[in-house]
């Protein structure tokens, strides 16, 4: 092995080897010392090392007396004389065993020589440092075993000239990530357009499914999104040309946000970059603005509230998570008149638990606070237009009101202060916002940082928002059939024994408890299945509770959710993963194997998803219709329907090319009346006449060999003459 080779060996443990490239390295190992011939450039350095130093001293000394004892052996002499050479003293150089000792002593002279120089100096610079200071003389730079603690004005000396190593600096707190397993890994991940949920790695030619996507409906690649981008990127261009306050608030940004005021039901909204600047900028500037403020936190708030929180210079006052009775006891602290700001979340990404809304809203009003409710993972998602859960808590009547723009009292979503949420996610674009009243908007807009001094989203970006928003306010499909594949999962999971952090929300968290596997668990998938789904760790979620999360769409399917499952469970079987009954065994974690484990009810009700039963049947929802804007594309029909067994079936009629065709189509979910999903092989069901799709009604269960003789179920006008029949008979 050459010197190089041996070096890279010890690059974990020795800074200066970690950040030295392989060329100086190189250059270091073979080119001599001009002030000391007999050493390498790199033992040089080395000799200043407070580890390495020492070692070489102890070193050099040991060559010297190795090779002096081995030059001076008789047997030596005796090799000379058969060899017919008579080396003397003065001529010791020739002799291969005695050069070495040579060489080996002047090393050690060099080195000592070079380390007097150095206390020298160092002794002269202590002498003219004035008494009062206590800075003792820096080890070399970033060395992590030297004892030594310059005090603050010795850094700040090093610093103004120029001696702390920065580079060294990062690498040691690069280093804390990789020593705790909490380092972050960034996969090459490219979206497919037309392969939604497929995506490809570095490699445009390794497909992979993607199970943790925040565009939780597709909506990144919806045609009718898309088209509204195309227009706009062809009017407008891409960039916005400038700030909201300068050359860059266009009619997009504006109908933008009268749609989420719309939305919503509150009188203004005010769109930013990102959620996370939303956040970030309304907190602090409240905070900030307020006098005497003070925040109530809930412990699982995501990092931009956090922020916000602590940017605004405000008190904070942190309460156990969703723990009404640890709030309220918080809150009657303070004095009714002082401002109080209560900052939660409706569905909590890492863990999908579920603010309760409605309660908080009590203690607000009660001690005198408002409410900070940022729905980031519920918009588009919950709620019969995609407001959020706070709108879903009051179905029925956000439902009856259909898209008035005006807050309906007494409703949850009506008492809540201030809403933010984001583009990102269920809509598929970018950004975020925040909606409340009209003058609390205007504040934000005239002193949030965050807002005046960035650049605006560009028109394109905000035209697909808009479409985005639009579009899921008037269709319940995408986020209904989200649903199905939520509860298919979670229970396809639960048969294998695969540990899921219940909760009533779409989030399926699988616990790992290590960050080690958890990373492996990732892999794994990736490299054996083509399945990314990215591993969570901390400081994201507390130690020992690392997990995957998964994200299910619309967009997967019957087979990928099969797949998925049957692949997760093998990566736990391969890496010893702990499953549902060895967390039983040590107590439960997460809610995980715990025998106080509650019941949870999904925030989607069967009767909200069409899942109640009337007998041996199943309600129907309603057929679901949205035409693309070009003529050239087909419509597109979202179908849930009943049988009369009490089965539910969910078709997409995007292929059907022209009404009255008689065509198979293939349900992507199948469900029985106890909301569970099954496996169809067929294919259609009569209900698809109301979609102006004339079929003959066939099925065959998955196992089951089709009966001789088997007729096919009436068409519709068949039922309609038996009908006619009954009624005449019943005259």
């Amino acid at each position: 092995m050459d010197k190089l080779s041996s070096l890279a060996r010890f690059k974990a443990s020795c800074p200066f080897l970690s950040r030295t490239k392989t060329s100086t390295l190189r250059t270091l190992c073979t080119a001599s010392s001009p002030r000391y011939p007999s050493i390498s450039k790199l033992t040089e350095k080395a000799a200043g090392c407070p580890v390495m130093g020492p070692a070489l001293a102890m070193r050099s000394g040991q060559m010297v007396n190795g090779y002096a004892s081995v030059a001076g052996n008789a047997d030596v002499n005796q090799i000379h004389r058969a060899k017919g050479v008579n080396i003397t003293s003065d001529d010791m150089s020739k002799c291969p065993h005695a050069s070495k000792a040579l060489a080996a002593a002047k090393m050690a002279d060099d080195l000592s020589t070079a380390k007097k120089q150095r206390d020298a100096a160092k002794a002269a610079k202590a002498a003219s440092t004035p008494s009062t200071s206590t800075a003792t003389s820096p080890a070399p730079a970033g060395c992590p075993f030297h004892a030594a603690k310059p005090s603050s004005e010795a850094k700040s000396t090093a610093a103004h000239h120029g001696a702390f190593d920065y580079e060294q600096f990062y690498s040691a707190e690069l280093q804390k990530k990789h020593d705790d397993s909490s380092y972050r890994y960034f996969n090459n991940i490219n979206r497919l357009a037309a392969k939604f949920p497929v995506a490809h790695t570095a490699d445009p030619n390794a497909e992979v499914e993607v199970w943790c996507a925040n565009d939780y409906l597709g909506m990144g690649n919806n045609p009718v999104v898309l088209e509204t981008m195309h227009r706009a990127l062809d009017k407008y261009g891409h960039g916005a040309g400038g700030t909201r306050n300068i050359a860059g608030n266009g009619s997009w940004h504006l109908n933008l946000e009268k749609e989420l005021a719309s939305l919503h039901r509150k009188p203004a909204a005010l769109v930013f970059s990102s959620c996370y600047v939303a956040n970030d900028a309304t907190l602090s500037t409240l905070g900030s603005k307020l006098p005497g403020c003070v925040y109530f936190s809930d412990s699982s708030n995501h990092a931009s509230m956090i922020q916000g929180i602590r940017h605004s210079g405000a008190k904070k006052v942190i309460w156990k998570h969703n723990d009404l009775k640890d709030l309220e006891n918080k809150l009657k602290q303070w004095p009714k008149d002082t401002p109080k700001i209560i900052a939660f979340e409706s569905v909590y990404s890492m863990c999908g638990s579920v603010g309760p809304i409605s309660e908080i809203c009590d203690l607000a009003e009660k001690y005198g606070a408002i409410t900070f409710l940022d729905e980031v993972h519920a918009v588009g998602l919950y709620g019969p237009r995609g407001a959020g859960v706070a709108e879903h808590l009051d179905y029925e009547a956000h439902k009856a009101a259909g898209q008035s723009p005006h807050p309906i009292p007494g409703t949850v979503m009506d008492r809540v202060d201030i809403i933010t949420g984001t583009l990102g996610k269920a809509y598929g674009a970018v950004g975020g916002y925040i909606a409340g009243s009209s003058r609390f908007v205007d504040m934000i807009r005239s002193y949030a940082a965050g807002f005046i001094f960035t650049t605006s989203l560009p028109p394109v970006t905000v035209s697909g928002a808009h479409a985005s928003i639009i579009y899921q306010k008037e269709f319940n499909g995408d986020r209904q059939l989200m649903q199905y594949n939520v509860r298919d999962i979670k229970k396809r999971f639960a048969d294998r024994g695969i540990p899921v952090v219940p909760g009533p929300s779409h989030i399926v968290p699988v616990l790992i408890g290590d960050a080690a596997q958890a990373k492996d668990a990732s892999d794994y998938l990736l490299q054996h299945h083509n399945i990314y789904v990215q591993a969570i760790n901390f400081p994201t979620v507390a130690r020992g509770e690392e997990r995957l999360r998964f994200t299910i769409t619309p967009g997967h399917t019957v087979q990928q959710l099969e797949r998925v499952v049957a692949a997760v469970d093998d990566a736990f079987t391969k890496l010893n993963i702990k499953r549902e009954a060895d967390w039983a065994v040590i107590g439960g974690r997460c809610g995980v194997g715990m025998e106080t484990r509650e019941s949870i009810t999904p925030i989607w009700n069967d009767e909200q998803l069409g899942l109640v039963g009337h007998g041996n049947r199943v309600k129907a929802l309603s057929t679901l219709r949205i035409a693309l804007p070009t003529p050239t594309r087909p419509a597109t029909t979202i179908l849930v329907s009943a049988s009369s067994d009490g089965t539910i079936h969910v078709y997409d009629l995007f292929a059907v090319p022209t009404e009255g065709a008689v065509v198979e189509v293939e349900p992507v979910a199948v469900y029985d009346s106890k909301g569970s999903r099954l496996t169809c092989v067929v294919l259609a069901d009569g209900e698809a006449a109301k979609a102006g799709v004339d079929v003959g009604v066939k099925r065959k269960w998955e196992g089951q060999e089709e009966e001789e003789g088997e007729e096919e179920w009436p068409s519709e006008q068949e039922e309609e003459e038996e009908e006619e029949e009954e009624e005449e008979e019943e005259g």
